[in-house]
């Protein structure tokens, strides 16, 4: 992952202008520290901060066309960079870079060439002929970006909302699948797949289909000149990763410079559910498991670091950032720069336990739909900035464009929760890897029931975190926090001190209207809560609301 930040059409373009871009650039050097790079063309300016996974030698950025003339800093993979090669023979590209594809592309195309691509990305064009630009992001926002307006005119673009803050008044998150071009004045939605609209799909389940489809989302994500592992939790949707990159590793390219044994990574608490779990699947696997252990206080003295590098003031978000915060920094100290991971799972099949009181097939395609389509602002935005703090790159199979289409093209009768035929919450995903023959995992782990990630790691780090926040947040704090706090108004202790600490990083009215109102996931939706109103009485976030859902309910909590 990299860091990206670009400036166009600064009234002040002098030696002063330069200086201020690279330091503001450098505030993204976390998230590439292996090289810089800046282009100046009049009052425009690219910036670039790389982290290095294809091609490190030769493709430091900003990248550019043959003759100079379009110039492109990107932040992310381009999977299908080889085949997009091949229709560029007419053109010269100078390195082995994935993403250098893009400039030439852009050249043939125009801006109607994003669609083309295949990966995560946020990128920052400029035409060097007219001065024009475009910037467009992923069809999922998997990577990061901000656009914002300086006073002086300018438009500003930056992975992290940090880059601009200071030097926008007014900044947004950029909303994925979009692109804005200056020549048509504008954001527009690039990525419009059939299910974004209003239909219910009603094509058949087909498990071979959805097993072949992520087999190869995971075996794409697998390029790397770099040392790679999975973040393996031991639930079923890291676990499948783990278990689809471990089958595929030996014929992999990675294997040739790093091995055939698959490292596995994962975080928790002394004795925490998620650590159990991990080692089972790692043993049954055969991987090179590293088990990394953190205590609540550890968790705790983290928090201020881990809101100043996530951007946001979600509960949920930081709860479950914190150990993959701490864990990123442990993976980065073991040589390895990039990992696979599971997100996305949940939001495509409804796999959070409020799914289970679905009234109909209608309302449980269009709350998958919703959940999607918010990813980028919850379990994207942790995933990636969690690790880009420490130099990682995150890759999510699930979130694969070929995948999510065949998923979400699927008719959701076959995704409802259906206990009195065996139908648990993904029953279509853990059967498409149910094969007694050629087993994937054991079927215990296979039909495992969800954990949230922040229990996972250990039940007494959600309670340490509140007992925490019950001594810095007085009662009466948080009796006038609507005086104090009038938008978004926390509603508990522990979200009044997130709130507190994200306000004192970023104090502008911009970067509070960047993190959506609301408890953001499980059980305290509003969806969940028209489903069964008992949920609305539940004031925490997290999926602990779920209490006569979840099977084990906790009952063996350490």
């Amino acid at each position: 992952m990299c860091g990206i930040l670009a400036v166009f059409g600064c009234v002040d373009n002098s030696q002063a202008k330069r200086a201020r871009i690279i330091e503001l650039s450098r505030r993204l050097r976390h998230r590439g520290p292996d090289w810089s790079g800046l282009h100046c063309h009049e009052d425009c300016y690219l910036a670039h901060q790389r982290l290095a996974i294809i091609d490190p030698t030769s493709g430091d950025q900003p990248l550019y066309n043959e003759d100079k003339t379009v110039f492109v800093t990107v932040n992310g993979e381009i999977y299908n960079h080889k085949d997009l090669r091949q229709t560029l023979k007419s053109h010269q590209l100078r390195t082995g870079s994935d993403c250098e594809v893009i400039s030439h592309l852009y050249e043939e195309h125009g801006e109607d060439f994003i669609d083309m691509l295949d990966g995560m990305f946020s990128f920052i064009l400029l035409d060097t002929r007219d001065k024009s630009f475009i910037a467009a992001r992923d069809a999922i926002g998997i990577t990061p970006l901000y656009l914002g307006w300086g006073h002086d005119g300018s438009i500003w673009f930056a992975s992290e909302m940090k880059g601009l803050s200071d030097d926008c008044e007014r900044f947004i998150s950029f909303p994925p699948g979009h692109i804005y071009s200056s020549k048509q004045g504008g954001l527009r939605r690039w990525y419009n797949p059939p299910w974004f609209s209003e239909h219910i799909p009603s094509t058949p389940y087909d498990p071979m289909i959805l097993r072949q489809a992520f087999e190869r989302a995971v075996v794409k994500r697998m390029m790397t000149d770099v040392p790679f592992g999975v973040l393996l939790s031991g639930g079923l949707d890291s676990s499948l990763v783990a278990a689809v990159a471990n089958r595929h590793l030996a014929a992999s390219e990675a294997a040739c410079q790093w091995g055939s044994q698959l490292h596995t990574f994962c975080i928790g608490l002394k004795g925490s559910p998620d650590l159990k779990a991990a080692k089972e699947v790692a043993d049954y696997l055969g991987t090179c498991h590293h088990e990394l252990n953190f205590t609540v206080q550890e968790g705790i003295d983290a928090l201020e670091e881990v809101i100043y590098h996530i951007e946001t003031y979600d509960v949920t978000t930081i709860r479950a950032s914190t150990p993959m915060f701490l864990m990123s920094r442990k993976i980065k100290s073991l040589g390895v720069k990039m990992v696979l991971s599971g997100e996305g799972s949940d939001e495509i099949f409804g796999g959070y336990l409020y799914f289970h009181k679905a009234p109909n097939k209608e309302e449980f395609h269009e709350e998958t739909c919703q959940k999607i389509k918010g990813l980028h602002l919850y379990d994207c935005l942790r995933a990636n900035k969690s690790t880009s703090a420490w130099g990682v790159e995150a890759r999510v199979p699930f979130l694969d464009k070929e995948f999510i289409n065949i998923a979400m093209d699927m008719d959701p009768e076959w995704k409802l929760i259906k206990p009195d035929i065996g139908r648990i919450e993904k029953w279509v995903l853990r059967n498409a890897f149910d094969d007694d023959k050629n087993p994937y995992l054991p079927k215990h782990i296979l039909y495992r029931q969800k954990e949230q990630f922040s229990d996972g790691v250990g039940y007494s780090w959600i309670d340490g975190l509140k007992d925490h926040a019950d001594k810095q947040v007085t009662d009466s704090m948080l009796k006038h926090a609507n005086c104090v706090y009038p938008e978004n108004t926390p509603t508990t202790k522990e979200g009044y001190l997130y709130r507190t600490i994200f306000e004192k990083i970023y104090p502008k009215n911009a970067a509070r209207q960047t993190v959506p109102g609301g408890p953001s996931v499980a059980c305290s939706t509003a969806k969940a809560v028209e489903w069964d109103a008992t949920w609305s009485k539940n004031p925490d976030p997290s999926g602990r609301a779920a209490l006569g859902v979840h099977a084990a309910a906790y009952a063996d909590a350490p």
